[in-house]
């Protein structure tokens, strides 16, 4: 019975090569060719949105921004100052003598009349009688004279005020004077008018219808 079993097996493994020898692997085949990319496949379902984290902490204070109200009132302050100018220099030119210092024009014909009569002739132009601010002011003035005449009349209050004339026309105390030795003369009582002279120093006459130079200010 196992002697027919036995031989019942080697029959069996004969047609597939296997004997008592070894069997022998056969050779690889050549590889195949690499197959079309597939479409692409279908996209997941978005994931839930997360809590929202912690607020962070404040940074740094920037820099302040310009306001807008700022700078269109800087524009027209500097559009109203140059139409001022304009303004100004136009009137200067219509005058035959014509001195500027910083934003203020003296303007002349070189006509000399009384203290009275200088006052009414500027404020028939809209302009004042001259009145010199500083030192720089006061030396200009100076060149109006000429070598017949050498005072000018000036914006001081001809009628003492408080016992001085420490004030000008609007009876608005002097911010600069350039009195000479003497003055204001004391012994004028009520009214008197000042004059600049041709050394740049003040000096107040009681006699105000002498004929000085009239000089206005714009």
């Amino acid at each position: 019975m196992r002697l027919c079993l036995l031989f019942f097996v080697l029959c069996l493994m004969a047609p597939i090569g296997y004997g008592q020898d070894e069997a022998r692997l056969g050779e690889h085949g050549s590889r195949g060719f690499v197959g079309k990319r597939g479409p692409p496949g279908f996209l997941g379902n978005p994931g839930m949105k997360g809590e929202q984290g912690v607020a962070g902490k404040p940074g740094p204070r920037g820099p302040r921004g310009i306001c807008e109200r700022d700078i269109v009132g800087s524009v027209r302050k500097d559009v109203d100052t140059l139409k001022n100018s304009f303004a100004k220099l136009h009137l200067a030119i219509n005058y035959d003598f014509v001195r500027r210092v910083g934003q203020k024009y003296f303007v002349s014909y070189k006509k000399r009349e009384s203290f009275s009569r200088a006052v009414q002739f500027c404020s028939q132009q809209g302009l004042e009688l001259a009145l010199p601010q500083n030192e720089e002011e006061n030396n200009i003035l100076t060149q109006f004279f000429g070598e017949d005449l050498t005072t000018a009349w000036i914006n001081v209050n001809n009628k003492k005020a408080d016992g001085n004339f420490e004030v000008d026309m609007k009876n608005q105390p002097l911010t600069f004077t350039k009195w000479g030795e003497g003055q204001p003369d004391k012994s004028i009582q009520d009214t008197g008018c000042t004059m600049l002279t041709e050394n740049g120093v003040w000096k107040v006459t009681h006699d105000c219808s002498l004929n000085a130079y009239i000089i206005c200010q714009i």
